[in-house]
């Protein structure tokens, strides 16, 4: 039996399937949104900012436009840098146990392998803990950086990001802003322009 990793910070999904899915894969804390229920539970939302206050906190939920929702308001939630973003690439089909897929046909958090899962932890920042991990300064993306590629301010940026997303593997619903911040997280300066 292989010894599941352990993540220092708290993982934060949108359901029970999703936090199954990941418990079977990381030893971590992990607490679910309980979906769109988040908006008006001040308690959670409470409970969300102390544990980034004390453990920071990495949002992973699904790749769809309610995962979107929930991972913005938790943006705007939670201060920036207490917050790690974890995304998983646009998959489409459907979970096992459902007897029809989500109305975007993609496939969630929950549907992911394990090495999915695992590689998106890993592109988010997350803290393994009693792993060397050698921390490797990269210059930064930047706004002219995307404008300078014509992934903004052209006629045609909306369907150049779009293709880059579809290349990199990244979900299709990130903003500008997001997919920005997206690429620091996986990408250097230098790996985008080569």
């Amino acid at each position: 039996m292989s010894v599941k990793p352990k993540v220092k910070e708290v993982i934060v999904v949108e359901g029970r399937y999703d936090k199954n899915a990941l418990s079977q894969v990381v030893d971590a804390t992990i607490v679910e949104t309980g979906g769109f229920g988040v908006f008006n539970n001040r308690e959670k939302v409470a409970f969300f900012r102390r544990l980034a206050e004390e453990r920071g906190l990495v949002v992973f939920t699904d790749s769809d436009g309610a995962g979107f929702v929930i991972r913005n308001f938790l943006k705007g939630a939670i201060p920036t840098h207490q917050l790690k973003q974890a995304y998983i690439p646009d998959v489409y089909g459907k979970e096992k146990r459902k007897k029809v897929g989500g109305k975007e046909g993609k496939m969630g958090v929950e549907g992911m392998t394990p090495a999915v899962i695992l590689d998106s932890l890993r592109r988010s920042g997350a803290t393994f803990l009693d792993e060397d991990a050698p921390v490797m300064a990269k210059t930064p993306i930047t706004k002219s950086d995307l404008m300078a590629l014509g992934l903004t301010g052209t006629p045609d940026s909306a369907e150049r990001r779009s293709q880059l997303l579809k290349t990199l593997n990244l979900p299709q619903h990130l903003t500008t802003n997001g997919m920005l911040e997206a690429l620091n997280l996986l990408y250097s300066r230098e790996d985008l322009f080569s």
